[in-house]
């Protein structure tokens, strides 16, 4: 690999020549060579320096978003040709969106470290978009998302588990004690509590409305689930959730779900990946993602009917 986009990949993110020097284990004089060398290599400056920081400049912009491809794609080069003659083992960079990453992703790691302890996953948790463009520019070796990224090239998508979305409510919402199917139309006048645009949850949650005929009128919108759970628990509004959020918070919390027409609503969940090539390290955390009890157990722990 070439240690320059490596040394300048270090001072970009870190801000600092003498930060970046410490972790790379270098003399902060030679990281500054290595800066120069690839600024004339280039021929302009990547950098602005003053006393009080070091920050991209237009250019530097371009060249650490194709410096961090660059490297992404040499450890997946690397890894592949070790795994030529090793086990499973080595970095595997894991996406996932946040509903999978929070509530399922920690069991399926936990397995994965215990059988195949030499493999060190890493793992990074954003909406859908967030972790699709992650895998698009090689820097995480796969993502779990939600639904499907709608700028899909070039990505390989596959469904791997089915989800089921019920709306929740507060316990004292005046809906719960119904014993028959909610109209849609009975919520019209209720907040919904939506995730960010970008999420796959809020897509879910769009095209159910979508199919729905409908679409509420008042809508605060979250950067994550939990903010979520809380809030209609503290009677702010309701919302459309993944089962696997709120399979602990129903027995304990002050949550409830409304029976409402159109629910259980179904998504799937997608593995992406961006090359034709696996490391062993990958096909063997997809194969245990494929095969996981705790994707069976959890679509069995539903509390609710789902006709």
């Amino acid at each position: 690999m070439d240690h320059q986009l490596l040394v300048f990949i270090t001072v970009a993110e870190r801000k600092n020549f003498s930060r970046a020097a410490e972790e790379l284990h270098m003399t902060q004089p030679a990281v500054s060579q290595y800066i120069r060398s690839l600024e004339e290599s280039i021929g302009v400056r990547l950098l602005e320096r003053t006393n009080k920081y070091v920050r991209l400049n237009q250019a530097g912009e371009i060249v650490y978003h194709h410096a961090k491809e660059i490297v992404g794609l040499y450890s997946k080069m690397q890894n592949l040709v070790d795994d030529l003659t090793n086990k499973a083992s080595g970095p595997l960079k894991i996406g996932a969106s946040y509903t999978f990453g929070e509530y399922v992703l920690p069991h399926i790691l936990s397995k994965l470290v215990s059988d195949y302890p030499s493999i060190e996953p890493e793992v990074t948790i954003g909406n859908t978009a967030e972790i699709a463009e992650l895998v698009i520019n090689h820097q995480l070796d796969v993502g779990l998302i939600e639904g499907h990224f709608k700028e899909a090239e070039p990505l390989q998508n596959e469904d791997f588990a089915e989800d089921a979305m019920y709306i929740i409510a507060s316990r004292n919402h005046p809906l719960v004690q119904k014993n028959h199917r909610i109209s849609i139309d009975e919520l019209a006048n209720d907040m919904w509590l939506l995730r960010e645009e970008g999420s796959g949850t809020r897509e879910a949650s769009e095209l159910f409305f979508s199919q729905s005929g409908f679409y509420p009128s008042r809508i605060m919108q979250f950067s994550s689930t939990q903010p979520i759970k809380e809030s209609v628990e503290a009677g702010l509004g309701i919302s459309l959730v993944s089962q696997w959020a709120i399979q602990k918070v129903l027995h304990y919390g002050d949550l409830a779900l409304l029976p409402v027409k159109g629910t259980p609503f179904k998504r799937n969940f997608s593995i992406v990946t961006n090359s034709p090539f696996q490391t062993k390290a990958l096909q063997v955390f997809i194969e245990l993602l494929k095969s996981s009890e705790e994707l069976t157990v959890l679509n069995k722990k539903t509390t609710v009917d789902k006709e």
